[in-house]
C-alpha cells in the first residue's frame, strides 16, 4: 500500500481548572486527573512521531471559559496539529454566560484547531495529501436555548456532508463527531440510557457514509473503549481521560489502491498525583458509585428487569460497568439467574460465532481493495 501515517486520540478530557472542579457525590468521574493527566499524555505524544490529534468532544468540565482558554493555550503549545469537535460539556447552553460559552464562541475560539473561519459549526480539511477531516456538530437547542439531551445532526450539516463527501470522493475521509453513530452498547439505540449518547437521526448520517463508501469515524461521549462495526464502517470510540481505565489511543493508518489498514494501540494513565495507583482507585471509585446507576440499567430496555428484581441484583454487578469501559468485556453471569445471565451475556465482547473478541482496545483492521 501506498500512505502511512499516525495520530493519537483523547476523547472527554474534561478539563477543569482547580478553582471550578464540581464535586458532585455520584459523579463516576475524575476531573481532578483532567490537567494532569492530559498534561502527562502530551509528554509522551510529544516522544512519538505524530501527523495530528483528534479530540472527539467534551473537552471541558462543564462549557467554563476558563477551562476552554487553558486547554486552547496547551494545545498551542503542541508540535503537531490538533482537531477538535464540540461536546456536550462543551456548549451547555446555546448563548453565553459570565461562566460558560456559547454555541457559537467555539468555533471562534478553536479557529486554529480545525474552525478555520471561525463561525461554522462544522468543517472539513485536508489534513495530509489525500486524507480529509469531516466533523460534525451533533449538539442541539430547544427554542429556548436548553441543550437537548441526544445527539441531533441537522439537515444543513447532511446536505454539507453529501456534497463533501461527492466532491472529495477520492480522498481517504476520517469522519469525527461527538456523539455515537453506532451501537456501542447491544440495543443502545432502544435503551433510554443508550439513546443520549448516540445521533437520534444516525441512520441519515450512515446512509450518507456508506453512500460515499467511507469507512471511518471517530466519536466519544460514552467513556467507553469500544470498535464497533456495521458493514464496512467502523466506528472508534474511546473512553474518557477522567474515568476509568483513562485511555487514550494512538492510531497508524495505511491505504492505498483502494485498501485500508487500521492499527489500533491504546494506552492509559496509570499514575497522576497524588494517585499512586490510579487504575485501581478509579476502579473503586466506579464500583462504589454503580449501585443507583446499575438498577436504572437493569430496569431499561434492553435488560428490562422488574425494579424489585433489579435492586436486589444491582449489588452482585457493581464491577459491570467499570469492565464495559474498560473494553474487551468477559464478564461472569453464572451467580446470577438463568434469565438474568441470557439478558446480559450480549454484554461481552464475541464475535458473530460468539467466541470471545478482542478489538477495543488493541485491533488490527483491514479493508480489501473496494
Amino acid at each position: 500500500m501506498g500512505q502511512r501515517f499516525r495520530f493519537a486520540i483523547v476523547s472527554d478530557p474534561h478539563i477543569a481548572r482547580p478553582e471550578t472542579i464540581y464535586n458532585g457525590p455520584n459523579r463516576f468521574h475524575l476531573v481532578e486527573v483532567s490537567i494532569p493527566g492530559i498534561e502527562q499524555i502530551f509528554d509522551h505524544l510529544e516522544t512519538l512521531d505524530l501527523d495530528f490529534l483528534l479530540l472527539p468532544g467534551d473537552l471541558t468540565q462543564h462549557g467554563e471559559w476558563v477551562n476552554h482558554h487553558w486547554l486552547i493555550e496547551r494545545l498551542k503549545q503542541l508540535p503537531f496539529p490538533a482537531y477538535v469537535v464540540p461536546g456536550n460539556h462543551d456548549v451547555i447552553a446555546r448563548n453565553a454566560s459570565d461562566r460558560a460559552i456559547g454555541l457559537h464562541d467555539f468555533p471562534r475560539l478553536y479557529q486554529d484547531f480545525g474552525y478555520s473561519d471561525g463561525k461554522t459549526l462544522h468543517y472539513q480539511r485536508e489534513i495530509l495529501p489525500g486524507v480529509r477531516l469531516v466533523t460534525l456538530n451533533s449538539n442541539a437547542f430547544e427554542p429556548n436555548g436548553e441543550q437537548i439531551r441526544v445527539g441531533y445532526v441537522d439537515q444543513a450539516q447532511l446536505d454539507w456532508l453529501e456534497a463533501t463527501l461527492a466532491e472529495y470522493a477520492d480522498d481517504l475521509i476520517l469522519v469525527m463527531l461527538h456523539h455515537n453513530v453506532l451501537e456501542h452498547l447491544p440495543g443502545q439505540s432502544n435503551s433510554p440510557l443508550g439513546q443520549r449518547y448516540m445521533v437520534s437521526n444516525a441512520e441519515a448520517i450512515i446512509q450518507r457514509l456508506e453512500a460515499a463508501k467511507v469507512r471511518l469515524m471517530f466519536t466519544g461521549h460514552l467513556h467507553v473503549q469500544d470498535i464497533a462495526r456495521r458493514g464496512d464502517l467502523c466506528e472508534v470510540l474511546t473512553g474518557s481521560l477522567v474515568s476509568y481505565p483513562h485511555p487514550y489511543r494512538i492510531v497508524e493508518i495505511e491505504h492505498g489502491d483502494g485498501e485500508l489498514r487500521m492499527e489500533v494501540r491504546s494506552r492509559r494513565l496509570t499514575a497522576v498525583e497524588p494517585w499512586d495507583d490510579l487504575q485501581a482507585m478509579s476502579h473503586k471509585w466506579m464500583c462504589d458509585r454503580a449501585g443507583g446507576f446499575m438498577t436504572k440499567f437493569l430496569v431499561s430496555p434492553p435488560v428490562g428487569l422488574k425494579q424489585a428484581e433489579a435492586e436486589a441484583i444491582a449489588p452482585k454487578l457493581r464491577h459491570f460497568w467499570a469492565a464495559v469501559a474498560d473494553g474487551d468485556t468477559q464478564l461472569d453471569f453464572s451467580h446470577l439467574p438463568p434469565d438474568v445471565q441470557r439478558r446480559l451475556a450480549h454484554f461481552n465482547s464475541v464475535d458473530s460465532d460468539g467466541n470471545p473478541q478482542a478489538i477495543d482496545n488493541t485491533a488490527t483492521l483491514v479493508w480489501p481493495a473496494r
